[in-house]
């Protein structure tokens, strides 16, 4: 028999919280609140546990209530301990002061790629069975390990950071392929590009334009995907070796662009590892697309 959970995600933008079904991965309740003005109100966690209240109050069966978090948490997953995006919450026992005001329900707190990653292992549509490496792309790189079912956390606790490690131009990757920095990029490759484009040259160019392009054979659009999808293989490598795990997801808002930076990733990892690591080696795009944070979340109460 299906049971319920809350799943609740995190972000620097909006907060989205849903009751989950455990078998169907189908999402009821759903709310959405902008995370600023919970950030300017000075009392994040009282809004969020008001939140919580009203899911609980709506559905009393349920017991188990799992958070996604962007940034670094406590080996104990009690206290996020650096949330860039909210710092509010850095030091803060949020899963104590939860417990606390909600007597009998359980609190699971995780890092939100690790989150989305454990997602992609009950609710994905392709049916995974070995351990696995999970990419996000958005605004930032961030990264997972699920092995033997568990997300790998580490030594600390905070495991599974590719995108604050070194890579190319003397920055960490995601200062190379994060959101913002993917388009400065892009933007400098147009000023000095003198073949046909359709990109624009006056350093308005979106990623939703780089897709677009992308997809009607625009050369410059290609070749920026390719300079991606180089650092990002390069980057791989180093986790592929590590781990010894040959099947990774790729998730997150630019994951549009899969397609466009799989050959030159593909290329430079084939390079770099071994034959060992090298064959069977599966990259494959994450399923669970807008729901990857919430989906996962829930499935944290697992």
């Amino acid at each position: 028999m299906a049971t319920e959970y809350l799943g609740i995600d995190i972000g620097g933008t909006n907060v989205k919280m849903g009751i989950v079904n455990s078998e169907t991965g189908q999402i009821s309740n759903f709310y959405s609140h902008d995370s600023v003005s919970w950030r300017k109100s000075g009392h994040f966690v009282e809004r969020l546990g008001e939140a919580i209240a009203i899911q609980l109050l709506d559905n009393k069966n349920i017991k188990k209530v799992g958070i996604g978090l962007p940034g670094m948490i406590n080996l104990a997953r009690t206290t996020p301990l650096e949330i860039t995006a909210i710092p509010e919450l850095n030091n803060v026992p949020i899963v104590d002061i939860l417990k606390k005001r909600f007597d009998g329900v359980e609190f699971y707190l995780e890092n939100d790629a690790n989150a989305a990653a454990l997602g992609e292992f009950y609710f994905g549509e392709e049916k995974i069975n070995e351990s696995y490496i999970f990419i996000t792309l958005g605004t930032g790189v961030g990264g997972a390990a699920i092995i033997g079912k568990k997300v790998f956390t580490g030594g600390r606790g905070n495991a599974m950071e590719p995108g604050h490690t070194p890579t190319g131009n003397g920055r960490v990757l995601e200062r190379n392929i994060g959101k913002n920095d993917l388009l400065s990029m892009a933007n400098a490759m147009r000023k000095e590009y003198q073949g046909n484009t359709q990109l624009p040259d006056d350093e308005t160019i979106s990623t939703t334009g780089l897709v677009a392009a992308a997809s009607e054979g625009d050369e410059l659009a290609i070749q920026i995907f390719e300079k991606v999808g180089e650092l990002l293989g390069e980057s791989l490598c180093h986790l592929v070796a590590i781990l010894d795990i040959n099947l990774i997801l790729v998730g997150g808002g630019l994951s549009a662009s899969f397609d466009y930076i799989l050959p030159s990733m593909k290329k430079k990892m084939e390079y770099w590892l071994t034959k060992y690591h090298a064959e069977g080696l599966n990259i494959t795009r994450a399923t669970l697309g807008n729901d990857a944070g919430l989906l996962g979340a829930a499935s944290l109460c697992f």
